[in-house]
This record gives structure tokens, C-alpha cells and sequence, in this order.
């Protein structure tokens, strides 16, 4: 982890246009005392794995709403490898279509590599907490970087 605050990159993967839940969870971290590099929406693997290794990332924070995370996902922890990235990685959201209980769901991303799977039932809060425990970060005061930067 970097020796200031920590730095998280942030994203909904893929085809998936839903930008207001990482737009919250841009601002929960930054209050929260992280350094973020929000991406935006329909962001490709292969634009998170080149923003964390430039941003020296310690954490990348995938989202999903439009159930097809599964598919977007896969080969994500290869590219960030390409790219000499060593993050702790979560995904949230609604990460599969159909009836799939959240427990199958989960498993199947943490078999992919993901350290935390979230539903989207997940409050920000929780998931702020959870990097932080990933991280362990103690408690830091917000950083300034704007929005998308």
C-alpha cells in the first residue's frame, strides 16, 4: 500500500451504463480518507488494470448492476497481473441474472479471485469498511481529489 492515503480505482465493468451507486461510493471513500479514480461507467478490464498500475492502486472496486459480472469479469485478475498490479479486489452489485442464490454468486467470484463480493443489497458503508479491513487502513481524514480525476 502506498504511504499516503490509500488509492482505490473504481468502475462499473463492462457494457453496464449505471453510474450513481460508484458516484455514492466515490464520495463514502473519499470521505473516508482514500485517494479515489473513479472511471466511470462501460469501463473495459483492460482500462482498470492500466488506471491501477498508473495510480499505483491498492484497492480496485468493480461494480455491476445489469447481472452479466460474470462474464465482464473474467480475465480481469490477468490483465491487472499484465500490468503488475498487486490490489485487493471487490466486486458489488447485481453481479447475475435469474434466480442464482447470492452465496453461489459469491462463491463464483471469489473463484475468480475477488477478495470481497458484494451484493446489492450492500450498504456503502459497508463496503467502505470492508477495503478498509482489506487495507488495513485506521482512520484518515478526506482527501481533495475531484471527481473523476
Amino acid at each position: 500500500m502506498s504511504a499516503t492515503d490509500p488509492t482505490v480505482v473504481l468502475g462499473t465493468i463492462g457494457s453496464d451504463a449505471h453510474a450513481v451507486g460508484i458516484t455514492l461510493l466515490d464520495h463514502a471513500l473519499r470521505e473516508a480518507g482514500f485517494t479515489v479514480h473513479n472511471l466511470g461507467a462501460q469501463t473495459a478490464k483492460t482500462e482498470f488494470a492500466t488506471a491501477a498500475a498508473d495510480h499505483d492502486a491498492d484497492a480496485v472496486l468493480v461494480s455491476s448492476l445489469y447481472g452479466h459480472a460474470q462474464q465482464d469479469c473474467a480475465g480481469l485478475h490477468d490483465q491487472l497481473a499484465a500490468a503488475g498490479v498487486d490490489a485487493t479486489t471487490v466486486v458489488g452489485g447485481n453481479l447475475a441474472v435469474g434466480q442464482t442464490d447470492f452465496e453461489t454468486v459469491k462463491q463464483r467470484f471469489e473463484e475468480m479471485g475477488f477478495d470481497r463480493v458484494f451484493s446489492a443489497q450492500t450498504g456503502f458503508e459497508a463496503v467502505v469498511d470492508a477495503v478498509k479491513t482489506e487495507l488495513d487502513v485506521d482512520e484518515r481524514s478526506p482527501t481533495t481529489t475531484t471527481l473523476g480525476a
